[in-house]
């Protein structure tokens, strides 16, 4: 079984790590505020049968992210995980492929996220604009990840899904990876609708999968009512082949433990068959990061 998303950091590395809490879309995180390690994720996932994890860019400063891909290339290399890496490059900007270049050295990179997500409330806001999915720099610059064979980690929310389905449109021949299964968050009749809409907009797009992952985000705890629901009706607008189970860590640390956790999903996955529940958990995240 594959754990398609999680991070490792050092303080040292994570400015926002080391001084005064800010504003975080999960919430207070104190208890997380500490070097994060392989050895620590390691223990944390003892016995729950998870075999390969990847690696998702951590946020370190913007102009140490061939750094950030180093360092997790020689944890993988000292502790054989991460399997992959998931590392940023700024598609803003010129032209990508300078950074790109700086990180196909390492043999475990399979793609890149850069969070585009934004939101009313500055809490959950990560990007400068709401509209980068149908910048045209930013969609010139995606399609060069087909050069180099890697994915795209797309995290957006639901008012910005038709532009993110341009996106995937724009860019055909890259695969989108959808954080969170696009980061429900509000839980009203109108909120959910919207949410379902933009869901479906994507998944009639087929170079889009989404990840099953960070669904206490919103909620500040383990809610295995609510990860049942989010797999089943995520699985029947995608289909578990283009599903993946993803653990968030050490974020979800917040609130549960990660046996806590994987529990909840497998447990929320029961209705699902045993062929569906085996992409959900392992096969999508084996085709789609080449594990």
């Amino acid at each position: 079984m594959i754990d398609a998303h999680h991070h490792i950091w050092l303080q040292k590395d994570l400015p926002w790590l080391l001084g005064p809490e800010q504003p975080r879309i999960f919430g207070p995180y104190a208890g997380i505020k500490r070097d994060y390690t392989t050895r620590e994720y390691l223990a944390d996932i003892a016995g729950t049968g998870i075999t390969q994890s990847v690696y998702v860019q951590a946020n370190w400063a913007a102009n140490w992210f061939a750094d950030e891909a180093a360092w997790v290339q020689a944890e993988g290399e000292a502790h054989g995980r991460p399997d992959a890496i998931v590392a940023y490059a700024d598609f803003t900007k010129g032209d990508v492929r300078d950074q790109l270049d700086r990180l196909k050295r390492y043999d475990r990179m399979r793609g890149i996220r850069q969070q585009f997500h934004f939101h009313d409330n500055p809490a959950y806001r990560f990007a400068a604009s709401p509209d980068l999915c149908t910048d045209a720099t930013v969609q010139k610059n995606i399609a060069y990840l087909g050069d180099y064979g890697w994915t795209f980690d797309l995290q957006v929310f639901a008012p910005q899904m038709e532009g993110a389905a341009a996106l995937a449109k724009a860019c055909p021949h890259i695969t989108f990876i959808l954080q969170h299964a696009g980061m429900l968050e509000d839980l009203s009749d109108a909120g959910r609708k919207a949410w379902h809409d933009g869901m479906k907009r994507l998944a009639d797009c087929p170079n889009v999968v989404t990840k099953l992952s960070a669904f206490g985000t919103f909620l500040h705890r383990n809610d295995p009512a609510f990860i049942e629901e989010m797999i089943v009706t995520t699985e029947g607008l995608f289909g578990a082949g283009r599903c993946m189970f993803g653990s968030n860590f050490p974020i979800e640390k917040l609130w549960t433990s990660y046996t806590e956790l994987f529990n909840a999903f497998r447990d929320g996955a029961k209705s699902l068959s045993e062929k569906k529940q085996s992409a959900i958990f392992n096969d999508t995240a084996k085709r789609v990061y080449r594990l």
